[in-house]
């Protein structure tokens, strides 16, 4: 099984073009961020806080390894793509939301 993995995880440099040293110590050390993040998020909806910093840095950690694809690699799956583009219009939406919010309130 662990000649399995390693096999699968240095088959990412050839099949992405990148330095999968760097693609797996990307991905791996995201996990806790993207887990802490998911648990600020979790903590923010059940306080009815505010939730977009959360939700955009969990998302920004999620992919982070794949920013690294964008930036050096190829071959780039298509849902990186999309997610990164759900990402940019869940932040533009909901910066323009607070915008509108505060510009009421005044």
């Amino acid at each position: 099984m662990w000649q399995t993995i390693v096999d699968w995880f240095f088959s990412l440099g050839p099949t992405y073009g990148v330095n999968p040293i760097i693609f797996g110590s990307i991905y791996v050390g995201a996990i806790p961020f993207f887990t802490l993040c998911m648990g600020w998020l979790v903590r923010n909806l059940r306080a009815k806080k505010p939730i977009v910093l959360p939700t955009l840095l969990a998302g920004f950690f999620f992919i982070s390894a794949y920013l690294y694809l964008l930036i050096v690699g190829h071959n780039i799956p298509l849902w990186v793509y999309l997610f990164i583009a759900v990402l940019v219009g869940y932040g533009a939406y909901s910066t323009v939301q607070k915008i509108r919010g505060q510009a009421a309130e005044k």
